[in-house]
């Protein structure tokens, strides 16, 4: 799936872009499904199970900022999640055994979709290892005015930055105090059926969609099966290797590997999507988004 320059620049990088991943019919798929889920919207007021709202969302305007576990609500969804080239890729980066962990459809409207503040996933759910990454499939062209993903080159070898405001965890490097150069920040950008795919120490976050076109990036967490999370703990472990995708391994014997671990710890005082967990962060780069 991967050529070894792919391969070499993911491990240099941290992130790389692959095209021509889903076909434009899988794409015109998960289009029509997702535009079934906002006019859904229009029946709710606030945050729900499923939607994540943007400020001044309203049925006659539907403004939807995130679709939550997207695999939970459309098979669609749960097709690509297992699509064959995805694992395929994953089976080359991280290890012969895939485990899945979640999803959710980050959507950001022309002219207002919301910003992401810098982070690593990483310090949300760290794990024995660090074979994790995370999938960005782009159901819609990708470029620098609708807000795309933005990755530090190389963040993933270097430390797990403090995510912390006040004494509780809030999902957000802080803009200033850091000392990180965003400068050097790469936008994966793509045509519609491309994916990213950035290992979860990397350093990335996402500006306003400043331009008329929509950018819909539908995630998928996956992690070598042999991670084990150090955060939270599986409850249901028939649930939990139900989640092994492809390969085989040993369920109780984990991989150790020497990575560094910021706990997730006192929780965020919002609890929620990232949205909601990084009101309290300071010294914003994207500049705060309004709340509900």
């Amino acid at each position: 799936m991967l050529t070894q320059d792919q391969i070499d620049a993911y491990r240099r990088d941290g992130f790389i872009i692959v095209p021509d991943v889903l076909s434009p019919q899988e794409i015109a798929e998960l289009r029509a499904v997702t535009d079934g889920f906002v006019e859904q919207s229009r029946g709710v007021s606030a945050h729900t199970d499923v939607f994540d709202l943007e400020p001044g969302h309203t049925a006659s305007e539907p403004r939807v900022r995130r679709i939550k576990t997207p695999h939970v609500q459309a098979e669609i969804y749960v097709r690509v999640m297992r699509h064959p080239k995805i694992l395929a890729a994953l089976q080359q980066l991280l290890s012969p055994a895939i485990r899945f962990d979640t999803s959710k459809l980050n959507m950001k409207s022309p002219g207002y979709g919301a910003a992401v503040e810098w982070h690593q996933d990483w310090a949300f759910y760290p794990h024995t290892n660090d074979d994790l990454a995370a999938v960005g499939v782009m159901m819609d062209d990708c470029e620098m005015e609708n807000g795309p993903l933005l990755c530090v080159p190389g963040s993933h070898l270097g430390p797990i930055h403090d995510h912390h405001a006040d004494g509780y965890f809030c999902g957000a490097i802080d803009g200033k105090a850091s000392g990180i150069d965003f400068s050097a920040a790469v936008p994966c950008t793509g045509k519609a059926g491309s994916i990213s795919i950035h290992h979860a120490r990397t350093i990335h976050g996402s500006a306003v969609n400043t331009s008329t076109k929509p950018r819909r990036l539908l995630l998928f967490q996956y992690s070598a099966a042999d991670a084990w999370p150090l955060a939270t703990q599986p409850g249901d472990w028939a649930e939990w290797n139900s989640r092994l995708l492809c390969g085989s391994f040993d369920p109780v014997a984990p991989r150790l590997a020497d990575v560094p671990v910021r706990l997730p710890l006192p929780g965020p005082r919002h609890s929620g999507s990232i949205y909601e967990i990084q009101r309290e962060s300071k010294n914003s780069f994207f500049g705060k988004a309004a709340s509900m």
